[in-house]
Formats: structure tokens, sequence, C-alpha cells
């Protein structure tokens, strides 16, 4: 594994985004990271969502089936805390490495649609959206608005069955999964993004595009991609990017520009 730091390692951004260049089929994967910058906590991290309503009392499908209204208490929290997000600089680089051509598409752990706001347009949200209310009675699927967060009671749909944020609940199926794997069935080059990848089925796609060959580039804080060995975890990256991915991601650019 090569650590590549901002104004340090330059043989290594050289070497990296020649390879990036050449790769025929680039893919990224992020996750709770890449939007710290845009004023949205990591869910996990102190202070975050989790520390104040425990998944397992707020976020499954049981709590929601049984108890809306304290589901929504979750949900409510979570709606108020993307109201008026931005994409950041880390955002905006994969939508321009989508649309020139050099990134084929882009799985995300995120439900905050900043991707998309960013430009990017083959986006698989793999833990669903909070941008759009569904209904688990009739399917019916609409549009969040500002409303529906400060309301008291839960909104209902027109078939009068509690509307749920159309994202994915604990002991709910992940989305996307099949095309997911048609973008990675012959990527040979992912880059990974603020994300530890530990939640599965997220954690085994790194994994996978290196059985088959590909190379991982990693965009963290601190190191976090590793495999078991026999005499402990061995690192799955190929380059890691160390520090702040509003610099790291925009330094990467630049190099794949200048080549």
């Amino acid at each position: 594994m090569k650590t590549i730091i901002a104004d340090k390692n330059d043989q290594h951004l050289t070497q990296a985004a020649e390879r990036f260049t050449t790769a025929k089929r680039s893919a990224a994967l992020t996750g709770a990271g890449i939007s710290v910058n845009s004023g949205i906590a990591d869910f996990r991290s102190p202070g975050g969502l989790w520390s104040v309503f425990a998944p397992d009392e707020y976020a499954t499908l049981d709590v929601f089936l049984n108890n809306p209204e304290k589901a929504w208490q979750l949900y409510r929290a979570m709606g108020r805390s993307l109201i008026g997000k931005k994409p950041n600089r880390a955002h905006r680089v994969l939508a321009d490495l989508e649309n020139d051509g050099l990134l084929k598409g882009l799985i995300t752990q995120n439900v905050d649609n900043l991707h998309q706001t960013a430009g990017s347009r083959k986006v698989f949200e793999i833990h669903g959206d909070h941008q759009h209310l569904q209904c688990l009675q009739c399917g019916h699927v609409t549009p969040v608005t500002e409303d529906h967060y400060r309301m008291d009671g839960v909104p209902k749909c027109h078939c009068r069955y509690p509307y749920k944020p159309n994202v994915v609940l604990f002991g709910e199926s992940v989305r996307s999964l099949h095309s997911i794997e048609e973008l990675l069935a012959n990527c040979d080059l992912l880059l990974v993004i603020g994300t530890s990848a530990q939640v599965y089925p997220a954690a085994g796609l790194p994994e996978l595009v290196k059985q088959q060959g590909g190379l991982i580039y990693e965009f963290n804080q601190d190191q976090a991609l590793s495999v078991p060995g026999s005499q402990g975890n061995i690192p799955l990256s190929d380059f890691f990017f160390q520090g702040d991915l509003a610099t790291t991601l925009p330094m990467f650019d630049e190099a794949v520009r200048k080549g």
C-alpha cells in the first residue's frame, strides 16, 4: 500500500493518477465521510444521531410497524439535519470525473442526495434516499417537504397508512444490488471514499473488486480497509489518500487532469 498525503508523496500521486486514467471501468463507493464537509455529521460519530437515537430502538422496520410515532422522532431529526445542505468539493470532483467519462458509476451508502445535486448521474443509493416518503401498504412514493418534519403526528398516505422515509431500515433489504453487481462485474479500479466499509453488503464490495484483479484507492482520514491475514490484518488498498476529503479528492483530480 502506498500512502499519499497532501504536499507529499508526489511520485505516488503521479503513479496513482496514471493508473486511474488507464483503467477501463472505474467506479466509486462513498460513505458518510464525504458529506461531513457539507455539515452532515456521521451518524456513528460522537454526537451523531445514533448517540441520541439508538438504532435498535428507533431505526428498525419492526419499530416503524409497531410504533410509527416513535420512529418518526428519528426521521424528523434526520430530515432536519439534511435541510439546506449542499454538495462540497469532494462531491463535485466525482461528478466531474463521471461526466468526463472517467468514472462509470457511483455507489453510495448516504441518503442525502448530494451526489445527484452535484451533478452525478449514475448513482446507486444502497440505503435509499431521504428526499421521498414511501407507503408500505400501497407502494406510493411522494417527495418529502419541510412540513413533514414540522407537523405533529405521522404523515399518512392517501390510503391512510403511515408514510416512512424512503430509506432502508434495519430489517429491510438494501437497494439496487443487481445494478451494483452489473457496475462492478468488470470494475478494475474502485475509489472508496469516506467509509470504513464495515457494514454489509457495502463492506464486501472493495474485496470483490480486489479479487477480480482491480485496484483499490482509499480516501479516508485513517486507513480502514483490510482483510484478515495469518499474522493480522492486511491493508486492502493499493493507494491510501490520507486526510480531509475536500483536500485529497481535488488533489487527486488535479493530478489526473495533468496526466
